[in-house]
């Protein structure tokens, strides 16, 4: 009897990733596999951020304001004192509006800074009662307010998990547990380095990671994945570059999986004037970054330990032919089982693609062949076990892999597999051998998909 797989999650939507914490809905985790069927399942806590207590708090702050106009009023020999600190009051004030107003600020706000910040309060409400020596109603509540605060700072740190930025974190950590629960449940097990296929079957559903490291979605052309071909100890490595326009000037990495949905790079190539490329498809293979420098035209190379600069012209890459979602992408590089390859269109082509395969140490075309996709109408491409295979726009959320050409009998063929699209449109598309998956950077979100070979 063949294994059934029930998953009771879907992919992170854009509309899904900011609707409010308590807008979510609440499943078990669950993980079997000693039978025939794998069930996963998420847990997602359903705390409610207190917004009714933060309202309480802006208003408490405002009429904390208006007591100390009133007492800066009468105790005129005390206004300077007084003066900083409803300045310092006011920022808090401040501060507090973020709580509500957006859960990305909620995120940074340093609590351990506000409690610092309300005991000095408390400490120079306590001086004023000393000089003035004798008990104010008005300064005792004043006090007592501020104390309440304290602890109401507190109780929202309890919530910090409940936010809408942790939720999205432990949302890809969930979906990446379920895809783990299939592979153990051989239902997606790569066999990596394994070309022994007749090519691409199906590709999976997409794997929706969250939105790009800038947290904005303005960073439309870039790319993310991981070292196609990696170094000892950088095995788990992802990278991720992104730009508010088709150019190429810094690229963040990241130690594994779990840095990389916290943001967290451990280190930050930012490429100086003159060595800056354009378009949107580059690669990272054997602990470099190929790409396509802008201005003089041609291929460029960053070693990421020795920040050396190599850099080679094709003359025959022409840059009037482009892919169909985004400007100047003539140098497409990528990397498969058999090593580096670089597509482009050519004039003599007629702005067909040409794939070319590189020797690494020489950083030059060793052989080139000519296919008959015509670059301008193609999504993207990319090389699987030295198979060119090609894209076309199907619907807005549809992707189609249409085309196939085999380097290695020379022969090619048309054929229908679907990609589904979390957005329409998407600028980096490519494969990565070690862990036989897609790595697309679709309108500012990281997806990736598993590809599934035909092997009868």
């Amino acid at each position: 009897m063949p294994l059934n797989l029930v998953l009771l999650l879907l992919p992170l939507s854009p509309a899904l990733a900011w609707l409010p914490v308590d807008d979510w809905d609440s499943a078990n985790v669950t993980a079997s596999g000693g039978g025939q069927d794998c069930v996963c399942s998420v847990f997602l806590p359903d705390s409610s951020f207190p917004v009714d207590r933060v309202q309480h708090m802006q208003q408490v702050t405002a009429d904390l304001r208006l007591e100390v106009e009133i007492q800066i009023s009468k105790l005129i020999r005390y206004g300077g004192r007084l003066d900083a600190f409803l300045s310092e009051l006011k920022d808090l004030s401040i501060r507090v509006v973020m709580l509500e107003s957006s859960p990305d600020n909620y995120v940074k706000l340093d609590f351990e800074l506000l409690r610092i910040e309300l005991r000095e309060f408390e400490a120079l409400v306590f001086q004023l009662k000393e000089s003035l020596n004798s008990s104010s109603p008005a300064l005792d509540a004043l006090f007592a307010e501020i104390h309440n605060m304290s602890l109401t700072v507190d109780q929202l740190e309890t919530f910090d998990r409940s936010n809408l930025l942790v939720i999205r974190i432990e949302f890809a950590k969930l979906q990446k547990k379920l895809e783990d629960c299939q592979k153990e449940q051989n239902l997606l097990k790569p066999d990596v380095g394994n070309c022994n296929h007749t090519g691409i079957m199906s590709i999976s559903k997409p794997m929706v990671l969250q939105i790009n490291a800038h947290l904005n979605p303005g960073y439309q052309y870039g790319g993310w994945g991981k070292d196609s071909k990696p170094v000892r100890g950088s095995e788990s490595m992802y990278w991720y570059g992104a730009y508010n326009k088709p150019a190429v000037y810094e690229f963040y990495l990241y130690s594994d999986y779990d840095k990389l949905i916290q943001r967290s790079s451990f280190t930050h190539h930012g490429l100086p004037q003159g060595y800056e490329g354009a378009g949107s498809n580059f690669v990272v293979h054997g602990n470099a970054v190929y790409y396509q420098a802008a201005d003089p035209f041609r291929m460029s190379k960053l070693n990421l330990t020795s920040s050396v600069y190599t850099h080679r012209h094709i003359t025959k890459a022409s840059q009037s032919f482009s892919y169909a979602y985004s400007p100047d992408q003539h140098l497409d590089f990528s990397a498969d089982e058999e090593g580096l390859w670089v597509l482009y269109a050519t004039e003599e082509a007629k702005g067909q693609l040409v794939v070319a395969k590189l020797d690494e140490a020489a950083f030059g075309v060793e052989e080139e062949w000519t296919t008959s996709a015509y670059k301008p109408l193609a999504g993207n491409a990319f090389m699987a076990c030295g198979v060119m295979y090609a894209t076309r726009p199907g619907d807005q959320n549809t992707e189609e892999i249409y085309y196939a050409y085999d380097t290695r009998t020379r022969t090619e063929r048309y054929m229908s597999v679907p990609i589904q699209k979390l957005q329409e449109r998407f600028v980096n598309l490519h494969y990565n051998p070690t862990d036989q998956r897609l790595y697309m950077y679709n309108s500012g979100y990281y997806v990736s998909y598993s590809v599934r070979f035909n092997t009868e």
